[in-house]
């Protein structure tokens, strides 16, 4: 891995509540989620953990990782947890966006790209829960225009992730 002192660390409670519970807390906050967030989250095998516990996580890019060209899902993946780290629960998801309010504003709006990770967007390492590549994949955070997300994506198999897109991993 490289740059390990840019690499951004938090410890996060999750769990303990029902879906319905986390959904209120989400809009108590004025977190806003996009259809492929709300599809991710209202499917029937994203389950939430009845017991409350605590996550230790890691924000780095793909670059930090050694991918200087950029690299798939599955490669990223392999290579983070051959370095000692973790996928993330995707319960993880809601309860990081709800924990991380102050994340900057995406300011290189122009720069985004159709079919790539938003400027400014972390997205979480987790584990896809149905293989279909019109079903969404996993959760990012973003803030846009002033409004903090929630969202999910959608990528193939074969989808490039860019050397400065960010994602979270789990110690």
């Amino acid at each position: 891995m490289e740059n390990k002192q840019a690499f951004i660390t938090r410890t996060v409670s999750i769990g303990g509540l029902s879906k319905e519970e986390l959904t209120r807390e989400l809009k108590d906050a004025q977190i806003m989620m996009n259809e492929y967030g709300e599809r991710l989250f209202d499917y029937r095998a994203f389950e939430l953990s009845r017991e409350k516990y605590s996550l230790n996580t890691i924000e780095m890019t793909v670059k930090d990782l050694g991918f200087r060209n950029g690299a798939t899902s599955a490669e990223i993946f392999k290579k983070a947890i051959e370095s000692g780290l973790k996928l993330c629960p995707l319960e993880l998801g809601p309860y990081l966006r709800l924990h991380y309010l102050d994340q900057p504003e995406d300011r290189a709006k122009a720069l985004t790209k159709q079919h790539q990770a938003p400027s400014g967007s972390i997205t979480l390492a987790s584990k896809v829960i149905i293989e279909d590549d019109t079903f969404p994949k996993g959760f990012y955070l973003r803030k846009a225009d002033g409004v903090l997300w929630l969202r999910g994506y959608a990528a193939d198999h074969l989808h490039v992730w860019n050397p400065e897109d960010h994602f979270i991993f789990c110690q």
